[in-house]
Parts: C-alpha cells; structure tokens; sequence
C-alpha cells in the first residue's frame, strides 16, 4: 500500500513538473508591439512574431471585438499559417479589402488579432502541450476623423450622480476614438481608492461605474494607454452633476 501511494505521488509529481516543462518549452513567440494601429489610409499593418524556441507553427487570424460576433469582416492575416525556425521572426501583414460600408467610417473601431503557437507533436504520453495564445487588439482609424486619439482622453465628460438610492460615476466619450483606461480612482492623492480596472470606452458611448461612499465633490484620477503602449495619468476635480473635463498630468522628472 505504501509503495502504491509512493508511486502515485511520484507520478502526479511528474505529471505537474512536465506541465510545467511543456509551459516553458511552448510558451515561444512574442510579439514587437501590444496594440496594432490601422491607419484607413493604408491597406495594411505589420507586426512581427518572434520564436525564441525551437522550431514552430504559427496560426494568426482576425476577430471582431463585439461578443458572439461571427460575421465576416474585411480583414486578413497573412500568412495565416506559418513554420518558424528556432529563434527566427516571421512578418505578419494585417490587410484590409475594404469597399463601401465594411467598416464604421465615422468612428475608430476596435478588432483582435490572434497569434497563437501551435504545438509539435511529442513521444512522451505524459507531456501535456498547450496552444499559447496571445490577443492585441486592431485600432482601425478611418481617414478624416475629427481630433485626434490623443486628445481624446482631455475630451470626455465626467461626473457624479444619483442613481437610486446608489451613487455613480458616469463618464460620456463625445470623441471618435476609443480610450483605454486600466485604472480609474476617486479620492485625494494618498487616499484615493480605484473603482474600476482595465475599463475601455468606445465613441459615443457612455459609462458607469459605483462611486460608493465617495463624495459628489471629489477628485478624479485615472490612466490611459496611449498609442504607443505607454501609461499617462490624467486628473479632475468632480464637482456632482456638472461634467468636468480631465487635464494631462505630467510625470514628475527623477
């Protein structure tokens, strides 16, 4: 009995070191940039996937960004399948058919491109292979849009209400481009406490978030993911229903 039990310990054990081997082995590819932006100028966008392992599938292709959306859109991935050799990079080129209608004209939209590595065959019955994905999303901008993606977050319209006997924080996008904000806190600097993570508005759309026992006069803090991956901090003072605007605030030098 004790031999059986030493045994089943040692294979679980080996079950989970091989997992963990299979992680590290598979997990290969990375890519040049977190977020792709789609000039509508252009027919297409590069992004580059790099192997740092050995030899690779590689399986790209292009989702909408609207849940349950199983449309065909004017977008392609090529090469949708591609071998990689150890420690090589292959070019992904982002293509777009366009024609009439295809895509909103007036606004930024928002799709995925997938990259996922499609693992080898292996001998050993216990390895367990997983297909590493990795998701960035397509910022697909139209020709002629009014302002600019950089200026859009200063442009959104912030404040406090009453919703019920609950207290909200509700912010409207008057832009035509979306706004990533990973982090959105009310409160004095020290004290503040966040009340939403990883929150992206759309154009025109409008949100809410529970403000909880925060005063309607308060401050707002919050950061947005700019064109270039990188973080900016913006802040305003709420003062209850009437909309406030947010202002750049800018980092303090080392």
């Amino acid at each position: 009995m004790i031999a059986f039990r030493t045994h089943a310990i040692a294979r679980r054990l080996f079950i989970a070191l091989t997992f963990v081997g299979s992680l590290n082995a598979y997990a290969a590819i990375s890519l040049n940039t977190t977020r792709v932006l789609f000039d509508g100028s252009n027919k297409e966008a590069n992004v580059i996937v790099r192997n740092s392992n050995s030899d690779i599938l590689v399986q790209s292709w292009i989702e909408s960004n609207t849940p349950g959306d199983s449309g065909e859109l004017p977008f392609a991935v090529t090469p949708p399948l591609a071998k990689m050799q150890a420690n090589g990079q292959q070019l992904l080129r982002v293509l777009y058919a366009g024609g009439k209608g295809t895509m909103p004209t007036d606004k930024e939209s928002v799709l995925w491109l997938n990259v996922q590595e499609v693992p080898q065959q292996t001998d050993s019955e216990n390895a367990l292979q997983l297909a590493v994905r990795q998701r960035i999303k397509v910022f697909f901008r139209p020709v002629g849009l009014p302002g600019s993606a950089a200026q859009a977050p200063a442009e959104l319209q912030w404040s406090m209400e009453n919703e019920g006997d609950a207290q909200i924080l509700k912010v409207v996008n008057p832009s035509a481009f979306n706004v990533s904000m990973p982090n959105i806190e009310l409160g004095p600097v020290g004290e503040a406490r966040r009340i939403s993570s990883a929150a992206m508005i759309g154009p025109g759309e409008t949100m809410t978030f529970p403000a909880k026992s925060h005063p309607a006069d308060t401050r707002l803090g919050f950061s947005v993911i700019n064109d270039y991956g990188g973080s900016e901090a913006y802040q305003a003072q709420l003062t209850g229903t009437t909309a406030a605007h947010a202002s750049f605030v800018p980092r303090v030098k080392q």
